[in-house]
């Protein structure tokens, strides 16, 4: 029998009857806040473009690492919530979830940072464990998330808790029109809250990664500081994800291949025996890159909205500690009726 972890509250019994927040996007961040709203009595409807298997989150690698996010100590605190949460996911195969040992490595000390001291298994590694041409290393333990089977998994927990799903995109009018009738929204739309809400301040930092079989690498690897290109290897049961690339600005979604064959060269020197594995695709996401996550609520009229997003390369890492901050910033603010999504 399946027990609920620890970490990850039981379902209510029945939704409350009031009208649903408006959750917009179907994202890792999205589903995980509806979850947590709802799991704190509120009705939930999630508004989105694209759900999985189309969204920027299923092409996530997805290693618990606090990467290209910000400002250091909120992120350190979101980070080590969601790792905590995710621990107790690896509990039950159906998340797609699993705790695996890791390594960085880098060419010169790494630098501690604030969650150094509460993941699980963190040392130092001495140079005789570090390959060259890299001189230091820490190793960890850290969640590994199957996507998008976890985002298949979010979906139905979600559901279960009574959220409602609609597709259909919301643009800076509509939003508007539901703001002004008094709805509570939560903007979980990534990058596509450039135009939603004209943040300017949100770029792309493209992605690009090589899928190979399972079952040639044992840990995962990353060498991601200067002057190393972005190089990472993440074991997961139904494939290892090769990566990356960090392109700031740059929005394409085509597969370069030039760049796929570099990608893949420098993960089997980091681990030679992938160069046996067999190559099962490519993917490109665009990360929503921001100086520092986007949390925040605002009054507007007699609505409310709260702002979730600008995760950059983290958003698995920061997803169940922003969602019950989230969570938290809407707790006194009742349902109001709404006027129908236009």
């Amino acid at each position: 029998m399946h027990h609920t972890p620890a970490d990850t509250p039981s379902f209510p019994s029945a939704p409350s009857p009031t009208p649903p927040v408006i959750v917009l996007g179907a994202g890792v961040i999205g589903l995980t806040t509806a979850i947590r709203l709802a799991e704190s009595g509120r009705r939930v409807e999630i508004v989105a473009r694209a759900f999985s298997p189309h969204t920027t989150s299923d092409v996530a690698a997805a290693v618990w690492y606090p990467f290209r996010a910000g400002p250091a100590a909120a992120v350190a605190r979101w980070a080590l919530r969601s790792y905590a949460v995710l621990g107790a996911l690896a509990a039950d195969p159906a998340t797609g979830v699993a705790i695996v040992e890791g390594r960085e490595y880098a060419h010169d000390p790494v630098p501690g940072e604030p969650w150094h001291d509460h993941v699980n298994g963190f040392r130092l590694l001495p140079p005789g464990d570090v390959p060259p041409p890299f001189r230091h290393g820490i190793a960890f333990r850290a969640p590994v998330v199957q996507m998008p089977r976890y985002l298949g998994w979010l979906r139905e927990r979600a559901a279960a808790l009574g959220v409602a799903f609609r597709m259909h995109e919301v643009d800076a009018d509509a939003l508007a029109g539901l703001l002004a009738a008094g709805a509570a929204v939560v903007n979980c739309t990534g990058l596509g809250a450039r135009e939603l809400v004209g943040d300017g301040t949100l770029y792309a930092i493209r992605g690009q990664i090589v899928r190979v079989a399972p079952g040639h690498a044992t840990h995962f690897v990353q060498a991601t500081r200067p002057p190393q290109p972005v190089t990472y290897v993440i074991p997961r049961a139904d494939c290892t994800v090769l990566g990356g690339s960090t392109d700031v600005g740059r929005e394409d979604l085509a597969v370069d291949p030039a760049e796929a064959a570099a990608i893949r060269a420098r993960c089997i020197a980091l681990m030679p025996a992938l160069a046996d594995a067999a190559i099962l695709g490519h993917a490109v996401g665009l990360r929503p890159g921001r100086d520092e996550v986007r949390l925040e609520r605002e009054d507007v009229g007699a609505g409310v909205i709260v702002h979730c997003y600008g995760h950059g390369g983290a958003g698995v890492t920061l997803s169940w500690g922003c969602a019950e901050d989230v969570a938290a910033l809407l707790s006194g603010v009742s349902n109001r009726p709404r006027p129908p999504i236009a």
